[in-house]
């Protein structure tokens, strides 16, 4: 049976990957979403036309990730989708935030996101895809978002590595770095801060996110960055140096 696992499919980019996923991959024989609020993924299941198997887990908790792989094992699915989609970010400085929060950040975002790959990699296929939602704030240091921006910078460079060491194999990865995306995110974001202007003004649709990101995943494109301001705000921090960046930034906020 072909499948597709999507984290953090309860609300965001995950419950919108699904959404399209099961309306253009008629393929697919069921689809594994995985989140901490079973009540969303119920609700989920009903709306769509591909059977979707729930996994009540919160990623952060230790034996999530062998929950996962024991059904893996039991039913030997083949894998033609993984989408890394759980992440969660807090503004604030660094000190500043509780200390449960900052661990939690690396822990979801990074490893997590690493513990769900090495189980699913044994039942994916040539042809295959892995999708992992980083952010642009992966493309330099964020002052209040340090954290969050770290472990997006970590899993852009683990995605690009990935897809090299995959390439052989026939399976494809690629990073979606969207700036703010129109989502709950910042609903926990702004618990401990608040999002600057200049931010609350460059909002992007999800779905549109994620159309891309499904497109440039199919067509084998390591990267994928919505929208032309955020496309060039990527080549701003490849040509100039980080410290200038980061200036303009503290004066935009």
């Amino acid at each position: 049976m072909k499948i597709a696992i999507v984290t953090g499919a309860s609300s965001g980019m995950g419950r919108e990957t699904i959404i399209q996923l099961a309306a253009r991959f008629s393929a697919l024989g069921e689809i594994w979403a995985v989140a901490r609020r079973e009540d969303r993924l119920l609700k989920l299941q009903a709306q769509l036309p591909v059977p979707i198997r729930i996994f009540s887990l919160d990623l952060c908790e230790n034996g999530a990730i062998n929950t996962l792989a024991k059904a893996l094992g039991e039913e030997r699915p083949e894998v033609k989708f993984l989408v890394n989609a759980a992440g969660f970010g807090k503004i604030g400085k660094v000190g500043d935030l509780p200390i449960n929060d900052e661990l939690d950040m690396v822990r979801l975002n990074c490893e997590a996101l690493c513990g769900v790959t090495h189980v699913a990699l044994p039942y994916m296929t040539r042809h295959s895809r892995i999708i992992q939602y980083a952010s642009s704030a992966a493309f330099l240091p964020q002052p209040k978002f340090a954290i969050y921006a770290a472990t997006k910078s970590f899993v852009l460079s683990y995605s690009r590595a990935l897809n090299a060491e995959l390439r052989p194999r026939g399976i494809l990865v690629t990073a979606v770095c969207p700036g703010p995306v129109r989502t709950e995110f910042f609903d926990i974001a702004e618990t401990t801060g608040h999002m600057p202007l200049y931010k609350r003004l460059t909002m992007a649709d999800p779905r549109k996110v994620v159309s891309l990101a499904l497109r440039d995943s199919m067509m084998g494109r390591s990267i994928s960055v919505y929208g032309p301001l955020m496309k060039a705000f990527y080549g701003l921090s490849k040509v100039f140096p980080h410290a200038i960046v980061l200036r303009i930034m503290d004066l935009l906020q």
